[in-house]
């Protein structure tokens, strides 16, 4: 279908879904708007129903996969796509001081080690445990146990790497993208927000995930973040389109239906 991207006023447009990796971009914008005054996007809803499909979304992402993202203060547009490179990118351009990516090695080689374990991981949790355990129409006793025993080994590399040193964050005292890559899937696991798995996988045994968890799911630029693009849960807990900071006070579900009611 021909079908052209909407496009608001701000020089990034991130076009995505409140899904893990979507919320992954959200986040980190989130903390861009939090650590400058004058940083601003607009965040476009892009529902996994077909519209993925469309000639304008797969002109940014020809994986048509969310989440994508244009650049429009560069004299050519500049699109990027997949949720690991949406965060370097946005690392790279903005954050000079590396406070989310650090700018020298060691520290920014783990940090990128981190994201890439993120990354290659996710298939297994989300497309081998996520899909028998939770989607599949038949139950398939192998499957189920082959990737959640997968899914175990992930949660144990994480709560060893954790406990060692009492790490606060994957990359020690310091909160980076590694984090923001990891957390959607992994902490929304342990949570009991993905899969309703938790007891299934006995999530409790994993103390330092269950920790670091917490810890980042009390940043307030990830509570905003995963409400951005988000078309399910309670309507005060979706903003389906972010364009401005006022938009969480103001154009939520439960406030826009409420004053198409009056």
């Amino acid at each position: 279908e021909d079908k052209p991207l909407p496009k608001g006023e701000h020089k990034l447009q991130l076009y995505s879904m409140g899904t893990p990796n979507g919320v992954k971009a959200t986040i980190m914008l989130e903390e861009l708007v939090e650590l400058f005054p004058d940083f601003e996007y607009d965040a476009w809803l892009i529902p996994i129903n077909g519209v993925q499909f469309t000639s304008g979304f797969q002109g940014i992402n020809p994986n048509s996969k969310v989440p994508a993202m244009v650049d429009h203060s560069e004299k050519t547009p500049v699109r990027v796509f997949e949720s690991g490179s949406i965060l370097m990118y946005l690392a790279d351009k903005y954050d000079k001081d590396g406070v989310f990516l650090p700018k020298e090695y060691p520290a920014r080689a783990e940090c990128q080690s981190w994201l890439m374990w993120q990354m290659g991981s996710a298939p297994f949790i989300g497309g081998g445990f996520g899909h028998f355990f939770n989607y599949a129409p038949i139950k398939i006793e192998y499957a189920i146990n082959r990737y959640a025993m997968e899914t175990k080994r992930l949660l144990d590399v994480l709560d060893k790497h954790l406990g060692e040193g009492n790490k606060k964050y994957v990359c020690g005292d310091q909160y980076t993208i590694a984090d923001m890559a990891i957390w959607p899937w992994i902490g929304w696991l342990v949570d009991g927000k993905l899969y309703s798995a938790g007891e299934f996988l006995k999530v409790e045994e994993y103390k330092n995930v269950c920790a670091w968890s917490k810890r980042i799911g009390e940043r307030p630029a990830v509570k905003r973040g995963i409400m951005v693009n988000r078309p399910w849960g309670e309507k005060s807990s979706q903003l389906h389109n972010r364009h401005a900071r006022s938009d969480f006070e103001t154009k939520t579900q439960d406030k826009l239906e409420a004053a198409l009611s009056m």
